[in-house]
């Protein structure tokens, strides 16, 4: 059989194409080595952040803005909650990284953000530690999504749609020509018209030859349990983010018996197999996350509860990577989230199939190209 589309990666972004290609009539197919949903990549722990304000850089708001109405569709069309609001508070010196890009995203897109001094931070927010000089934003819009199931969800939808998708072979290589694309399994051989790469940490050898280094990094993702009910969600404790000299870290308010989940966004291990992953505990970065939290969360006093692994993979820049190839019009790849990529999951999978399709997409996406890295001027941070 001779495939529209072949999509090589079904985690957030790949699922999401897939779902998008096969939502178009389009004869898809979808290889991984694992199936949706996996804890061995990136796109795993339980929840992951959405936010609009975007300290990261201001020309990704149009695209979150596309990305929230899209989660809100696949909602829909599952009859499933994948978004939860919660609000999302940042905490850092007014002219640190995250608070000034989070204002300069809210102004320039008129986002409704609230500006926190100190005092008010230490009345509104008790279960939280300020620093001396530090003030905050929030955000109230923001909140977090359920992970997995955005996932399954996506290429649950695609199946339904009768995209195919073929779990446990891992890609060996492509290769494509004017007449079409060629991927190449431990198991076999399969063709189609074009092709979409979206396979995270995997993406840096299947796309070797762009010649822009892709680092995945090991990371990982801790739960504290607490009595104090300050921190639960439906007390009106907000997704977290702090903006610290020594890092930046991050958290979520606790949602079941796991406790409070936190996180170091900063740092992270260059990983040199991710088919090899090391899912050990590392106690030096345990360290450094647990005094974060005797620090700054003075209520979360219980022992940790849970312990995960996933992987960032890095771009230069720390920007996504979207585009088509420059040797060949019927490849498209998404590559290099940097470890902020996932709520934009359903956007990007909707790009990827619009370019795949119709060549064109009307979303702003080309600070994300490949252009950038050939002195053309990538979109950096603040």
């Amino acid at each position: 059989m001779r495939y529209d589309a072949i999509v090589i990666g079904c985690g957030g972004v790949g699922s999401a194409a897939l779902f998008h290609l096969a939502s178009r009539d389009a004869r898809v197919l979808g290889l991984d080595r694992f199936p949706p949903g996996h804890d061995h990549g990136s796109s795993h722990g339980a929840t992951r952040v959405i936010r609009q304000a975007y300290f990261e850089h201001p020309d990704y708001v149009p695209l979150l803005q596309r990305a929230y109405a899209l989660w809100q569709a696949l909602e829909q069309r599952r009859s499933q909650r994948l978004y939860v609001e919660t609000g999302v508070l940042a905490i850092g010196p007014p002219d640190g990284a995250v608070l000034s890009g989070t204002l300069h995203s809210a102004a320039r897109h008129a986002l409704p953000v609230e500006r926190l001094n100190a005092q008010q931070l230490g009345e509104r927010f008790p279960g939280f530690r300020v620093p001396d000089g530090y003030a905050g934003v929030l955000e109230r819009n923001g909140g977090y999504l359920h992970v997995e199931d955005c996932v399954i969800a996506h290429a649950g939808l695609a199946e339904t749609l009768g995209a195919e998708l073929r779990v446990g072979e891992a890609v060996t290589g492509w290769e494509a020509d004017d007449s079409g694309v060629v991927v190449h399994t431990a198991t076999g051989a399969y063709r189609g018209e074009r092709l979409v790469v979206t396979a995270g940490a995997w993406a840096g050898a299947l796309l070797a030859d762009l010649g822009v280094a892709l680092q995945p990094l090991r990371k990982h993702l801790h739960w504290y349990g607490t009595d104090d009910t300050r921190y639960r969600q439906g007390n009106g404790c907000p997704v977290f983010f702090y903006d610290l000299p020594h890092g930046t870290f991050y958290g979520f308010p606790q949602r079941d018996s796991l406790g409070v989940k936190v996180a170091e966004h900063s740092g992270g291990e260059p990983i040199r197999d991710p088919s090899r992953l090391d899912r050990s505990l590392d106690q030096r970065e345990q360290r450094r996350n647990e005094q974060f939290v005797r620090s700054h969360l003075p209520g979360v006093t219980g022992p940790r509860t849970h312990h995960a692994v996933c992987m960032y993979t890095m771009s230069p820049d720390e920007h996504f990577l979207l585009d088509r190839h420059p040797r060949h019009d019927n490849v498209l790849f998404c590559a290099g989230l940097s470890g902020h990529g996932f709520k934009f999951a359903s956007v990007l999978g909707a790009i990827l199939a619009e370019l795949a399709l119709d060549g064109a997409t009307p979303s702003p996406c080309g600070f994300l190209s490949l252009a950038r890295f050939a002195g053309s001027g990538p979109a950096r941070r603040h």
